[in-house]
């Protein structure tokens, strides 16, 4: 791992030199562009509108325009300002963590301590765990302010970046206005479908298959070239849109996931919920059946 920026945690009179390391890493195949006559590659030229010239990154600085006048940035301009050039992560406040809203989060960094601050990253580490408290900080990156929540994470220190409050948006669809009425059988029968499914959480039984059947597809290509026969490599799958899926009622959905998951997991099929028609009968029905027996009783005392 490669550190790719150096500072210090700074809370009250403690500062901790840290390294930051990216925590996360990208795992998809690497395409380019080429032209599907010739299989040339196709590349993208930086070109200057004035002199035509393609121009490489070295010579190439930043720009804002302001109606028709332009202010040119260099590097050095954007260097210069006092956020871009402080090293520090500063925590302003200590907060409960189920408080932060996982939307928020953006980008997740690992933090090292330099050998000299290895009591206060441990105790700092620790006193997050044992509070269940995660730090809001404040820090500088790459030309960018930042809001992050720094937090305890096994034996390491985690800086997990976090959009600005007004990044994020406000859900606004018709729908969510719409007065939706849900049953208690059909939320008792959701429940127990989320009981059935319950688990913990292994992230390493999941694969990217998108990922996988590409990989598969190049390895084919490359032995087989343009020959390659898709439902051979892959097998055939049914496509199984919406148009072709039987229309069935909500009830009978839940139920049959429910069905299929306790056969899946070879468990002990139970008596789905019935509706209690017979137990609770309507008022009106109650007295009809009343007065009905009413009826016959002093129809057979006649008769006698």
């Amino acid at each position: 791992m490669r550190a790719i920026w150096k500072g210090a945690i700074t809370f009250g009179l403690v500062n901790v030199p840290i390294k930051v390391y990216s925590a996360t890493e990208d795992h998809d195949v690497s395409l380019h562009q080429v032209h599907d006559k010739d299989g040339g590659r196709i590349r993208y030229e930086r070109r200057c509108e004035v002199c035509g010239k393609v121009v490489e990154y070295a010579h190439i600085d930043k720009a804002y325009a302001e109606g028709q006048t332009t202010v040119v940035l260099t590097e050095d301009d954007l260097k210069s300002l006092p956020e871009e050039r402080n090293k520090e992560i500063e925590v302003v406040e200590f907060v409960p963590s189920e408080q932060i809203d996982p939307i928020m989060f953006d980008r997740s960094y690992f933090l090292e301590p330099e050998k000299a601050a290895t009591k206060a990253y441990a105790l700092l580490r620790r006193t997050l765990e044992e509070t269940d408290r995660t730090a809001i900080v404040q820090f500088s990156l790459r030309q960018k302010t930042r809001l992050g929540a720094l937090r305890a994470r096994g034996k390491v220190l985690m800086l997990q970046s976090l959009l600005w409050d007004d990044e994020v948006r406000e859900a606004d669809f018709d729908t969510l206005d719409a007065d939706v009425r849900v049953s208690a059988q059909e939320l008792e029968m959701s429940s127990s479908l989320v009981d059935n499914m319950e688990t913990d959480f292994a992230p390493d039984k999941f694969s990217d298959e998108y990922q996988d059947q590409l990989k598969k597809l190049i390895a084919a290509k490359l032995e087989q070239g343009d020959k390659l026969d898709t439902a051979e490599t892959f097998g055939e799958e049914g496509g199984g849109g919406a148009d072709d899926a039987e229309v069935i009622d909500l009830m009978e959905a839940l139920r049959q996931s429910v069905e299929r998951n306790r056969a899946a997991r070879k468990e002990p099929a139970t008596k789905t919920p019935a509706k209690k028609t017979a137990a609770k009968e309507s008022p009106a029905k109650k007295s009809a059946t009343k007065k009905s027996t009413a009826k016959k009783s002093t129809a057979k005392k006649k008769a006698s």
